[in-house]
């Protein structure tokens, strides 16, 4: 064989050179097949029988969740041991392993719970989504739900402080999906995405029940407070909080940590805004912010109209 060693001395030396993205002499991180095998398979666990290759009958399915279960927990307990170990956790691998098994046993508890969010979510694209036929068309075509449930499980990791692992999960999905949902935004239940491409939120979100935000939303971040050494402040919230029964249309671009859009709002597509807005408002780019009526009454709302020109929408602070 022919040898190349002159090609391959270059890049010995940029692995001395370039450090912060080399991984070597140092534990093993998580692998990206094995996060998402584990990914395929919370699929299968929340939603028995919709991505099997065989039907699953009634009969079999305390032994098929079991299967599932068993197989979940092995995965998940040593991806989260290895997550662990790569941040340097000071514990022993009996510590890691007892920490990781309480993490996961915590986890699979609380699938119960997140299949009866998701339950909500279905039904919230199908009473949506004029163009659905049927609950089972939404979980097996819908790419809004698949990331959202690979997001309310990777959010209880997120929530034990589990590191990488949450964030890989969300990734997977988002390369999926094309929807990027960081795994520490807390969204509430009756959650719907519609067609979904290009939507991002931010890991400080709070989103409120009964939310639809349609493709091109963004919730995002509108600046980074840095210290005095020039670096960025982890941890502060950053991102907007959207309130109840909110709807967001396309391209919505919605920043920073103070802004809330009060409950019941309607943003109207290609909005670009920094500031909070109260509940019952209709946002619109080129009009007005306009108070809303009560839908029983027929009389306005207390909330006070707010002329506003899209110049003004563009360039709040």
């Amino acid at each position: 064989m022919k040898s190349r060693k002159h090609l391959l001395q270059p890049i010995l030396d940029s692995y001395q050179e370039s450090g912060g993205i080399n991984h070597v002499d140092s534990s093993n991180l998580p692998s990206k097949k094995a996060v998402e095998a584990l990914s395929e398979d919370l699929l299968h666990l929340l939603f028995p029988g919709f991505f099997s290759d065989e039907a699953v009958s009634s009969e079999e399915l305390p032994s098929a969740a079991m299967e599932i279960v068993n197989k979940i927990a092995d995965q998940l307990e040593s991806s989260i041991i290895v997550s662990l170990r790569g941040e340097n956790v000071p514990d022993n691998d009996d510590q890691l392993r007892k920490k990781a098994t309480a993490i996961t046993e915590r986890l699979i508890t609380q699938i119960p719970g997140v299949r009866a969010l998701l339950k909500t979510d279905v039904e919230a694209a199908y009473a949506g989504d004029p163009a659905a036929r049927s609950l089972e068309e939404i979980v097996l075509a819908y790419p809004g739900l698949e990331a959202v449930a690979i997001q309310r499980v990777a959010h209880l990791l997120y929530k034990e402080e589990v590191p990488l692992l949450p964030r890989m999960m969300t990734e997977w999905a988002h390369s999926r999906t094309g929807i990027d949902i960081h795994p520490g935004a807390a969204i509430g239940s009756h959650f719907f995405i519609d067609h979904g491409t290009g939507v991002v939120i931010g890991e400080t979100c709070v989103i409120g029940d009964r939310v639809k935000l349609y493709h091109g939303v963004t919730l995002g971040a509108r600046s980074f407070q840095k210290d005095e050494q020039g670096a960025i402040i982890k941890g502060l919230r950053r991102h907007p909080r959207v309130e109840d029964d909110v709807t967001i249309y396309p391209n919505g671009i919605i920043l920073g940590g103070d802004t809330t859009i009060g409950a019941r709002s309607t943003i109207g597509a290609n909005v670009f805004l920094m500031k909070s807005i109260p509940p019952d408002t209709l946002l619109v780019r080129g009009e007005q912010i306009q108070s809303r009526l009560d839908k029983k009454s027929g009389k306005k709302k207390e909330t006070v109209t707010v002329q506003i020109s899209q110049d003004e929408i563009d360039f709040i602070i």
